[in-house]
């Protein structure tokens, strides 16, 4: 019989939520109350004087074509990254399922990629598709493909794509083969006993399940692909050529850092926060009611 323990003073409750509390305030509530009033601002490159210009700054972004066009190429990579990412893994968890011998070796090695830094990851795949020392681009030349992803837009947008899916794959991984692992296997048993094949058993037993899953890893590979790719393109492309790779969360940094517009940058970053946010909120409360949980 289990014994509930109860504590009389509230004081402890407070003090166990505190570390949690102090975390979000400093690394979040903070910097983004920050941004949201540096955005009213027009800001000295040397940071000697300011003049709050009240909305100035979001109304030049509403007007500048090529941060609409950002917008446009952010949505494309995000959607290429989820799409890749997530049906890879799908792809892979179900095959994990399959594996007799050596299972335990097989998902580990699926697993490693998660670990590497996503600034590594881009140096990575630099150095494979390097123009002039990667080994798959001698082979792409072998074949007659000219890669050259530094003067390519069209190549350079299809790499950064190809490193961030791959970054995010062992991720997608752990969840969907602990979604397959979570579902009976007399239901599979009963269904390959009425004679249905492997491919006809995944898309109506096991996909429908893991559907609470998929929605979830939805949101977390969009929020990814909008956020934390910062490193994979920084290292791989630095947003060119030509401006061809650089996504929303990229230009906050070219335009803040580079082109020292602290306020237009600011604007940026809150524009970005809020396009997230939104994008969760609208996934959580519309996608979720065509989600079966049972």
């Amino acid at each position: 019989m289990l014994k509930s323990i109860h504590f009389n003073s509230q004081a402890l409750a407070y003090l166990l939520v505190a570390p949690q509390v102090i975390i979000t305030l400093v690394f979040f509530i903070w910097p983004a109350g920050q941004a949201l009033y540096q955005s009213f601002l027009i800001e000295d490159a040397f940071g000697l004087g300011s003049e709050f210009v009240w909305f100035e700054n979001f109304i030049y972004l509403f007007e500048d074509d090529y941060y609409g066009e950002s917008f446009g190429r952010t949505a494309l990579f995000s959607f290429l990254v989820a799409v890749i990412s997530m049906s890879f893994a799908l792809f892979l968890a179900g095959f994990a399922e399959r594996v007799v011998r050596g299972g335990l070796f097989y998902k580990t090695l699926l697993i490693w990629p998660y670990a590497v830094a996503p600034v590594l990851a881009g140096a990575l795949w630099v150095i494979m598709f390097d123009p002039s020392l990667g080994i798959i681009t001698y082979f792409l030349k072998y074949f007659g493909i000219d890669w050259n992803y530094k003067l390519n837009g069209n190549q350079a947008m299809t790499l950064v794509v190809m490193a961030a899916a791959w970054k995010q794959v062992a991720y997608n991984f752990l969840f969907f083969l602990a979604g397959i692992h979570a579902i009976p296997k007399s239901m599979i048993e009963a269904a390959a006993i009425d004679g249905s094949g492997p491919v006809r058993r995944f898309w109506t037993i096991i996909f429908p399940l893991i559907s609470p899953v998929t929605f979830f890893l939805l949101v977390i590979n969009t929020v990814y692909a909008f956020f934390d790719t910062f490193g994979i393109i920084h290292v791989m492309t630095q947003g060119g050529p030509a401006k061809a790779t650089e996504i929303l969360v990229y230009k906050v940094y070219n335009d803040g850092f580079i082109g020292l517009d602290l306020g237009g940058s600011a604007a940026q970053s809150v524009i970005l926060m809020f396009i997230v946010i939104s994008l969760t909120v609208i996934q959580f409360r519309y996608i979720e009611k065509k989600v079966e949980y049972k």
